[in-house]
This record gives structure tokens, sequence and C-alpha cells, in this order.
């Protein structure tokens, strides 16, 4: 036996195998949640942009990637070496914990595919599909990977230097994403008839289905990121659970007294709310602050998103108002309820701990949102001026299932069953109304 197998734990690897296919799981089950948001002539086009999102993140994640995000560190804290470029010295043998090392590389990957995955929502109706095919690499490489070895790569200058807590992923994934997509939607504009016309969800149970995918798979999203199969792992779980659970009914609180009707749509966005908050907090929060942590986030994100209409910024489903504010959430609430029995040392301001928790929570979640705001902003707008970031007026208009990838979600009768579409057909039915919601 090797020394590397000595080390090895089966169970801890058994468990991270499974966390792993639950965590890629939720790219398609986003893919549904967002599909069942938008209007039914650009649901392809929604699926598209998270389904090719794990091809694109997954080749660049293998090649340099994961090197940069967990090699060691090479820029004060900043950012990792390429040591590891094309997995290079990682074999079955090697270990990283008690898990194989290319195993944890493949449980960190599938974090890296949702965090790009989740910035299409805020850019829904009217993104260039071939831009977005440039934009998820280099956006990943630019802006996921040095943030990640900010959070977790050896000497990462937030949790080594800073030592500020994220457990499963607050500032990396839901902040990272919240900002970068407030980012590109600034640099593209409002969709047509932005405050004018309705854009209800096409398919709320389509949604639901999302919602739910979503909620299983986070489950090895957070449990996952203890490592091992431990009381740790179980206390994520827990906590994953509840948080979603209290998001959901703060939600539909708010729903009730403000609208005088609880929906669908609010259940399953009060519930991923939840959840988003509770990511950073899962591994470092009591089960009474991870119900405190959802609540909050449920409250606060059904307002959060109608900012959009104040500020005339054109989030498209929400990604601002629920993952960056429930991020934010989340990763300030650890300064409050962050508890000795969780975290093995730090403690919130509520168990003794003082402010100084609380601030060093602030100053990361500060650095992470203008950094991600700033770098997204600055590569939509060299995208926009090359490639051209945003579909045409009249891909816009006519949907971007027909005009970029030839297909219809639901066949209306336009197109023959299974026949391929020539170029008059999409000429011909660009003048018509392909959906005939708003």
């Amino acid at each position: 036996m090797t020394l590397a197998a000595a080390h090895l734990n089966t169970g801890d690897t058994a468990w991270l195998l499974a966390a792993t296919a639950l965590v890629l799981l939720m790219t398609p089950g986003l893919a549904l949640f967002y599909g069942g948001m938008v209007r039914t002539k650009s649901v392809l086009n929604m699926l598209m942009m998270s389904f090719v999102s794990i091809a694109l993140v997954t080749v660049v994640w293998l090649a340099a990637g994961y090197s940069l995000a967990f090699g060691d560190d090479i820029g004060g804290g900043l950012l990792g070496g390429l040591r590891h470029a094309g997995m290079s010295g990682l074999g079955p043998d090697s270990v990283h914990g008690t898990v194989p090392t290319l195993l944890f590389a493949t449980f960190q990957l599938t974090f890296a595919i949702i965090t790009a995955a989740l910035v299409s929502g805020a850019v829904a109706d009217r993104t260039k599909f071939s831009a977005w095919l440039v934009f998820v690499p280099v956006w990943t490489l630019l802006v996921y990977v040095p943030v990640a070895h900010w959070v977790w790569g050896p000497g990462g200058w937030i949790a080594d230097g800073l030592g500020a807590l994220d457990f499963a992923g607050g500032l990396p994934v839901e902040i990272t994403s919240g900002a970068s997509g407030l980012a590109l939607c600034l640099v593209l504009g409002p969709r047509l008839g932005f405050k004018k016309d309705a854009m209800r969800p096409h398919n709320l149970p389509m949604v639901i289905l999302g919602a739910g995918l979503l909620w299983f798979g986070w489950f090895g999203f957070n449990a996952g990121s203890a490592l091992g199969a431990n009381g740790l792992a179980a206390a994520a779980f827990l906590n994953t659970l509840a948080a979603g659970c209290t998001g959901l009914l703060g939600w539909l609180f708010v729903e009730q007294k403000r609208d005088g009707h609880p929906t669908t749509l609010g259940a399953a966005s009060g519930a991923v709310a939840g959840l988003v908050a509770i990511t950073p907090s899962c591994g470092t929060v009591s089960l009474l602050g991870a119900l405190v942590v959802g609540l909050a986030a449920g409250v606060v994100c059904s307002y959060a998103v109608g900012w959009k209409f104040k500020l005339n910024y054109d989030d498209s489903l929400d990604v601002v108002g629920v993952h960056l504010v429930g991020g934010i959430i989340g990763t300030l609430l650890i300064g409050l309820f962050a508890e000795k029995a969780m975290t093995g040392g730090t403690e919130g301001l509520f168990y003794g701990g003082g402010l100084a928790p609380l601030g060093r929570q602030l100053l990361a979640v500060v650095v992470v949102a203008l950094y991600a705001f700033a770098v997204t902003y600055g590569l939509g707008k060299l995208l926009d001026r090359t490639l051209g970031l945003r579909a045409s007026e009249e891909q816009e208009h006519t949907g971007l299932d027909l005009t970029v990838h030839a297909e219809t979600a639901y066949d209306h009768g336009v197109l023959g069953h299974g026949a391929p579409v020539s170029h008059s057909v999409l000429t011909a039915t660009s003048t018509q109304k392909v959906d005939t919601q708003a």
C-alpha cells in the first residue's frame, strides 16, 4: 500500500463522488428553472446557455483553471501557479486530504460550471449565443478562478490572510455571479419592451421542477463541501434543508402581505434565495442560525427583485436580486451567527465574538463584488465592441430559438415535424409573431 493510499478514506470518497454528481445535476436543473421563466420564443436558447457552459468550463478548468485556483500560491494570495496545467502531475494515487485529488478537482469543477451558467439569467432573451461561447471560458479564468483561489486555494488572501469564512461558495459562486450578472446586463441594456410589456414565465411547472433539482443538488453542493462523510457534512445538510424552507416561507409571507396572494414562482424563488444564503454559512452556523439566514434571504430578496424596475437595469431572471443579495446576506450573517462548535474557533457577534468577524466578512463581500463587477463589465464592453454581445433587434423580437438555433420548444404548426429549417422558412417566420406572449 502506498502512502497516498494509506490516507485515502473510502467513505469520504464515496460521499464526494455522490456529491459531485449532485452538483453537476444542478446545472441542468438551473437550465429548467431559467427555461421556464423566459418566454416561449427563447426557452431553448436559455437551456443551451446553461448546457454549453458545462462543456466550455470543463475544458478551461482542466487546461488551466484548476491549477490557477488550487495550485500553490505564487502571487501573495491572489493566484495559484500552472504546475498542474492540463492536470499534470495528478494521477489515481494523488490524494487531497482523504479523497483522490482528481475527484476533488472534479467536485470543484462543478462549482465553476454552475457559477458561469448562473450569469446567463441576468441577460436572458437578448445575448448573442456566439458571444456567450467566448464569454464563458474567458470569464471563468478572469473572474471565477482568482476568487476561488482567494477563498479556497492554498494561501488565498481571503481565507488565510483576512480570515473571512465561506464554507461552500457565497463569495466565489453567489456574489461573483450576481455582481457579474449586474455588470453584463448594464453592458447589454434592457430587453425590448422592458417595463412596458408583460414578460411572464411561460412554464411554471418547469420552474418548480428546476427548483426541485437545484434543491436536490444543493445537498451535494453544501454538505459535499465538508469533503468527508462526517458530522460537519450532516450539519451542513440539515442547515441547507432548513434554510431552503424558511426562505420559501419568508418569500410567500411577503407576497401574501404585499400582493394578497402567494405564487408558485415566489415559492420557487424563495427556496432558491434561502439556499443561496445558507451556502456560505451552512458549515459555520447552528440550526437556529440557518433558520434565520434562510428567512432573512426569503424576505429581503423578495423585495430586492423589484429594484430593477426602480433603478432601470434589466436583470431578466433576478440573478442580482436573488444571488447577489442572497449571497451577501448569507456571508454577512456569518459574522453574527458563527458558532465555535461549527467553525472550530471563530464566533459571531451574537456568541461573543465581537464586531471583528462581521468586519472581515464585510470586507470580503465588498472586494469580491467590486472585482467581479469591474472585470465583467470590462470584458463585456470588449466583447460588445469586437464580436457584438447583443442579438439583433429582429432576432430578439422573433425569438432566439428560431433565429439562432433553428428550433422551437413547442410545435405550433409553424415548422414540420423534424423537417430541416431552410433560410426561406426562417425569413418568412421572422415576420410572424411566434410567441403569443408579450
